[in-house]
């Protein structure tokens, strides 16, 4: 009989203990989605933007607290974000500052890559400075691309298209690219890092733009956004 009552009592704290831990996950995955760095250390918070995210309500942006925002213009030599134009019109519109991302396809020439982007961003001294971002790696090209043509074809690509937008551009650096290429060592701009909650230290040095929220839940969307944070 007492080893009925241990058994009962064993169960009855095992299943408040299961309890406990679903609802305190369930408290950090809310707190996690609804995080935004501190303003009074990062003044200038702001999101980037793409066809992934559905409308958005730019002035609803703007109001939860956003200064800027990039958004997403092309990719490779071909590929396109069908809201770029709505999106730059919509943001310009809310009073938010503007930027432009292309993602860097290591297996595309340089060239071809920065037609595309110069296609779709315009040429506006207002612009913020343009965003590359390098996370596809060369290891399914179709045909072998060295690290050094890697490097190379970068150089390229960045000097094109700052020569058409009149700003140094930014390297939004994934850390899988960084391990890969050790870009951060080599070519001499400003980081983008990404690190959800905590700040990122894979560029081995200062960055000046932390996607610190990858998904950031927020009445703009009603879904989640990329939060981004420029150091102070």
């Amino acid at each position: 009989m007492a080893n009925r009552k241990g058994n009962r009592w064993a169960l009855r704290l095992l299943g408040a203990a299961l309890l406990l831990a679903v609802l305190g996950g369930g408290w950090g995955w809310w707190h996690h989605i609804h995080w935004q760095p501190d303003r009074a250390a990062f003044p200038i918070q702001g999101v980037e933007v793409g066809d992934r995210d559905g409308q958005v309500d730019f002035v609803a942006v703007k109001a939860i607290g956003a200064d800027f925002v990039y958004l997403d213009a092309s990719t490779s030599t071909l590929a396109r974000d069908d809201t770029f134009a709505s999106n730059f019109d919509a943001a310009r519109g809310a009073k938010l500052h503007v930027g432009a991302v292309h993602r860097f396809d290591p297996c595309q020439p340089a060239e071809k890559q920065a037609g595309n982007f110069v296609t779709v961003v315009p040429r506006d001294a207002s612009l913020l400075p343009p965003a590359v971002e390098l996370a596809q790696l060369a290891h399914d090209c179709p045909v072998r691309v060295p690290d050094a043509a890697i490097q190379s074809e970068l150089t390229t690509f960045l000097n094109q298209i700052e020569t058409h937008t009149g700003k140094a551009a930014i390297l939004k650096l994934s850390s899988d690219f960084e391990k890969r290429y050790h870009i951060a060592a080599t070519i001499d701009r400003n980081l983008w890092l990404e690190g959800n909650r905590f700040q990122p230290d894979y560029g081995g040095r200062p960055w000046a733009m932390w996607t610190a929220n990858s998904s950031f839940d927020n009445e703009a969307t009603g879904g989640a956004l990329r939060w981004v944070v420029v150091q102070p």
